[in-house]
């Protein structure tokens, strides 16, 4: 293990870049080829110096054959010419999630690129984390030489399921498949209970730990046992006597203890994926909570065990998602982006969320379009990772508040999601009206004793600073009053 390696802070701050269209962008800014070998130092002290991890997507070496698929298939070509108006094929550089090797791609500066980025990053203090997808790797892999890892088909799979299996000098493979959609046809699906596709994967994450320091694994909950034979029956085989994650992480884990495995992971099976091993996973319940849900049903989540809520991903935007400004509307996602940064857990942003960008960008292509950038938006984020980046909120215990009513015929109070940081009797608190109705609430915080002193309460996204006295906010609690989709993040000291 790397004596450079430390330990990883309780609550990180991701900041997620696709790979190729940031490059892209970087050789038009600086009007000059730039690649992971290249970057200028200034870029690594704009927004990126915020965060305690960057993961850079898609720097793996990506299909030819997908390559091609992706030019061919027509659906995919009108989702490009719809974000680029001046499309061509050069733009289309292929699935990150189509791997051809795990090494990284000499398009974008090779091994050489992704270790000079590692070091110049660790000399930020910023921690880097790479893609690793478990499912499956692309068609023409030079993973098909060993084809005792893969599913195998029957010549009547491949005549009446032709969307799902293919061929491969004389054998038949199926390809990589989520039961619930068509499979990915740029893919080969990899056996997760054939001990030579687990020893395959254990040696490649132990190449990649070399790296980086955690990887992003894809689809995650689709090798867990039961999901696995669900959606491949008697084609995988038996179960094997240990589930999949647990052989893998254990394994890769002996040799770099401090290597960090983040699952995407739907399905509600983000506990289960913890107690496999997995660092952190994926909070899809809340972002659907936030996208479509009230306040009730979001403090509900947020009532759960502090440690599964500790060990998940917030998030409101990632490449797979439509962009959060579009998704939640302006006002809407900036309330969704105070919850998601100031939650126990990873806070997890996606490039171009702080811009305000509209576009979601297929991930096929290698550039963006050019969009304007949203400077209050963008201003609000910048004020947001500066708070969060505090002790409290790094350190801190954390407790959900009781919101109570101001009297029994409002019931707007029901809107107010509220809680409190602490460590060594600092204090923040966070309330956010996470609706479109005008709120108002008495918030209880009871792990403060007011006593008879008096208190200020200073709004860190305003400065302004309001005064209480002790014995009132032990008698009836913070008195907020709220516009909708506003928020507090308050300090609170003793006079």
């Amino acid at each position: 293990m790397s004596a450079n390696r430390k330990r990883w802070i309780k609550h990180p701050k991701i900041y997620e870049i696709n790979t190729w269209p940031w490059l892209h962008y970087l050789s038009e800014k600086f009007n000059t080829q730039i690649s992971l070998l290249n970057i200028p130092d200034e870029t690594y002290s704009n927004q990126m110096k915020y965060f305690d991890v960057i993961w850079l997507m898609g720097v793996w070496e990506r299909s030819p054959t997908g390559k091609r698929i992706a030019l061919e298939h027509p659906d995919l070509l009108s989702e490009y010419r719809k974000v680029l108006y001046d499309f061509g094929e050069n733009d289309v550089v292929g699935s990150p999630y189509s791997i051809y090797y795990y090494q990284i791609d000499n398009n974008i500066g090779g091994i050489e690129g992704i270790k000079k980025v590692r070091k110049q990053l660790l000399q930020k203090d910023i921690k880097l984390i790479l893609d690793y997808v478990p499912n499956h790797v692309s068609v023409d892999s030079l993973w098909t030489l060993e084809p005792d890892i893969f599913i195998q088909g029957s010549l009547d799979d491949l005549m009446f399921h032709p969307d799902d299996y293919f061929s491969i000098s004389g054998k038949v493979f199926a390809h990589g498949k989520d039961p619930n959609f068509p499979a990915w046809t740029d893919t080969i699906q990899i056996n997760a209970f054939s001990r030579e596709a687990r020893q395959k994967t254990i040696s490649t994450l132990l190449n990649i730990a070399k790296l980086c320091d955690g990887v992003r694994c894809d689809m995650a909950m689709l090798l867990v046992n039961k999901v696995f034979s669900l959606t491949w029956g008697e084609k995988g085989a038996s179960p094997l006597e240990e589930e999949f994650w647990i052989e893998i992480i254990s394994a890769v884990k002996e040799k770099y203890p401090d290597f960090l495995f983040i699952a995407e992971v739907y399905w509600d099976m983000e506990w289960e994926l913890q107690q496999q091993g997995f660092d952190f996973c994926y909070d899809k319940r809340l972002y659907e909570r936030l996208a479509t849900e009230n306040s009730d049903s979001i403090r509900e989540h947020l009532s759960a065990e502090q440690n599964f809520q500790s060990s998940l991903v917030r998030f409101i935007e990632n490449h797979d998602e439509v962009r959060a400004i579009e998704k939640l509307g302006r006002e809407k996602s900036l309330a969704a982006a105070m919850i998601i940064l100031t939650l126990p857990g990873a806070r997890f942003i996606y490039q171009g969320q702080m811009e305000g960008y509209k576009t979601k960008l297929p991930v096929q292509l290698g550039r963006h379009p050019i969009e304007e950038i949203d400077k209050e938006i963008l201003d609000f984020y910048i004020l947001l990772l500066k708070i969060v980046s505090e002790l409290e909120f790094i350190k801190g215990e954390w407790v959900l508040c009781n919101v109570a009513s101001i009297d029994a015929a409002d019931d707007t109070y029901r809107n107010i999601i509220s809680y409190l940081w602490e460590i060594e009797n600092n204090y923040k608190l966070v309330v956010v009206n996470f609706s479109s109705l005008h709120s108002r609430a008495h918030i209880k915080i009871e792990q403060i004793m007011f006593g008879s002193d008096n208190w200020t309460f200073t709004d860190l996204l305003t400065e302004k600073s309001y005064t209480y006295k002790g014995e009132d906010l032990s008698e009836f609690g913070l008195f907020i009053d709220l516009s909708e989709w506003k928020g507090h993040i308050f300090e609170i000291k003793k006079i």
